[in-house]
């Protein structure tokens, strides 16, 4: 048995605290003398809550709008899905340079014509550009947006 593998236990009980004075933690029980922090509710003030001063919340002016949480897709226009063939997928889509990366959503919106033939998997389409790559005689497939593999799942992927 080493040194640091033993199993040492707190061989103190809690203090028992405003129990008299000569008990150590008596009278104020380690509060010091009156303000706020002596009486008992201080620790259940509100979050920015700055001594009865008015809250920083309150102070800063706000600004207009609204910012989503939710990132944008990325747009696609049909026309530039002519240099695509077969099977086009989102790392079809970044293998090209029509998008950032392929962990994105993406929507593909109408704009000039499309020629070539491809079955499209994406997360969004407009109803037009749908219609125009079915007319092209591609098809359209809704999927989910493509996820990262971890290192646990890549290391998953050795091993078989």
């Amino acid at each position: 048995m080493k040194y640091n593998e033993l199993n040492v236990e707190k061989n103190t009980r809690p203090s028992r605290k405003g129990r008299g004075i000569s008990a150590g933690q008596g009278k104020t029980a380690g509060r010091g003398t009156k303000g706020q922090k002596a009486r008992t509710g201080h620790s259940k003030m509100p979050a920015g809550f700055m001594g009865g001063q008015r809250a920083i919340m309150q102070a800063v002016p706000k600004l207009k709008g609204f910012k989503s949480i939710h990132a944008k897709a990325e747009v696609v226009y049909t026309d530039r899905l002519n240099s695509l063939k077969g099977s086009v997928d989102n790392f079809a889509l970044y293998d090209a340079g029509l998008i950032s990366t392929p962990y994105a959503k993406v929507k593909i919106i109408t704009r000039g014509e499309i020629t070539a033939k491809i079955d499209l998997s994406t997360q969004f389409a407009s109803r037009t550009a749908v219609e125009a790559i079915k007319k092209a005689g591609g098809s359209f497939k809704k999927v989910a947006i493509p996820t990262r593999k971890t290192a646990e799942d890549s290391r998953k992927g050795e091993k078989k």
